[in-house]
């Protein structure tokens, strides 16, 4: 995926080759448990697939114990990007995926981008109802979620006011 061409997240289906490099070189650092630190990472880059969507997006991995994962963007709240300093000589980064429901970590870590700040803002504009559009603006506000959070505001303002009256001992009851 080089700058050259347009960028297109929906092609995307394998991390860059570079990403086994990386697990190779950071699994140095394990000296003679080498092995055992490399293998389940060579297995996890050889059965790592990413799809893009419509709806959504799913990764899956492994062998023996597959996992998949399917995230709809509507369901995403935040994307972070990382590189730490062996990923950024290699030209690649996380896109780190997370829902509300996530914990500190992603939901979902697309391993091994080379454009990733492309991908977080197709993610974004994705998240945020921009159907690829391109150049899109997130949807605004409409009449009827308006008003609704001019009705919540109000009833809002109410109990406040009877909490307030009720403080001072001769409050009017709503």
């Amino acid at each position: 995926m080089s700058g050259d061409h347009a960028f297109d997240p929906l092609s995307i289906t394998r991390p860059e080759s570079a990403l086994l490099k990386y697990y190779f070189i950071t699994s140095l650092f394990a000296f003679i448990a080498f092995p055992i630190v490399f293998l389940p990472r060579f297995f996890r880059y050889e059965t790592l697939r990413y799809a893009f969507d419509d709806e959504g997006v799913a990764m899956s991995w492994g062998f023996v114990f597959r996992k998949e994962i399917y995230l709809t963007y509507r369901r995403i709240q935040d994307i972070h990007v990382t590189r730490n300093l062996i990923q950024r000589w290699l030209g690649l980064a996380n896109v780190a995926v997370q829902t509300a429901s996530g914990g500190g970590d992603g939901e979902m870590v697309i391993e091994g981008v080379r454009e990733p700040d492309l991908l977080r803002d197709f993610l974004y504009s994705n998240m945020r109802g921009a159907r690829g559009v391109e150049g899109a603006a997130p949807p605004a506000l409409g009449d009827a979620a308006a008003s609704a959070d001019d009705e919540v505001t109000r009833l809002l303002r109410e109990i406040r006011d009877s909490l307030r009256g009720a403080r001072t001992g001769g409050g009017e009851r709503a």
